[in-house]
């Protein structure tokens, strides 16, 4: 794993390949790129009862972006909003807690469809501008390195305008 780190790492700083040399075998991983299909988020469903999807999980993309833990903090902010009228409401007695629970659930429930709702369209924006970045970037057509050479300006634009995006506040009430 180190050596085939260290091979393709190109012509880069001493100092980087020294990174790479000094890590122990232990903290080294390699994973699969994973791809989720658009429309999977259009047509499917992140959220069922009181269980949902976030980060990864939801919006798999290769790294052409550089946007993937920026979009899990994002997830995480809309889904603590969303989350936080479920937990906002308290029993008041004894005689109310059991139908409490009920009730929570579903406004528990109705937080997270609400959160799917907000978040959808975003994962496939992230999704289909991730998978189309990498295409070109990686592409050996003639005709896509062509338009890759000709449209670099573009292309390095499209990283910066999706990390420009405000995904709201959260209230400290």
């Amino acid at each position: 794993m180190k050596q085939f780190a260290l091979s393709n790492l190109g012509n880069v700083p001493d100092q980087v390949k020294a990174v790479v040399e000094g890590t122990e075998m232990d903290s080294i991983s390699l994973a699969q790129l994973r791809f989720r299909y658009p429309w999977e988020l259009l047509w499917g469903n992140i959220s069922k009862d009181n269980v949902c999807v976030a980060g990864d999980a939801f919006h798999p993309m290769t790294p052409d972006l550089g946007q993937g833990a920026c979009s899990a903090l994002e997830d995480s902010v809309v889904l603590a909003r969303c989350l936080a009228e479920a937990f906002s409401k308290k029993p008041k007695n004894k005689a109310e807690e059991k139908e409490e629970e009920e009730e929570e659930f579903k406004r528990i429930k109705m937080g997270l469809e609400k959160y799917a709702k907000e978040r959808r369209y975003r994962g496939i924006d992230l999704i289909t501008s991730s998978y189309l970045v990498g295409v070109i970037q990686q592409s050996d057509g003639k005709m896509l390195n062509f338009l890759r050479d000709k449209m670099s300006s573009l292309l390095a634009g499209v990283p910066l305008k999706k990390a420009d995006f405000d995904c709201g506040k959260l209230s400290m009430s």
